[in-house]
């Protein structure tokens, strides 16, 4: 697994998996209880995993919808 996508935007995760999830591309989300650890004020970011040999395409949907990452 790869990181696609690290944010503390709340709201771009469950959007960028949507769009994969309808391209067919497996992907997870690591430190989703990491905002108990931090009392919620969502200082530390969540990560978007999928799998190395999507990572590239799935790039390129993120992209292509707008969505906006660090390559």
């Amino acid at each position: 697994m790869e990181e696609l996508l690290r944010t503390n935007d709340i709201t771009l995760i469950p959007l960028a998996r949507t769009l994969l999830d309808e391209e067919g591309i497996v992907s997870f989300e690591l430190d989703v209880n990491m905002s108990v650890l931090e009392g919620s004020l969502g200082i530390l970011p969540r990560r978007l995993m999928v799998r190395s040999a999507d990572l590239p395409r799935a790039r390129r949907i993120l992209w292509e919808n707008g969505v906006a990452f660090e390559r």
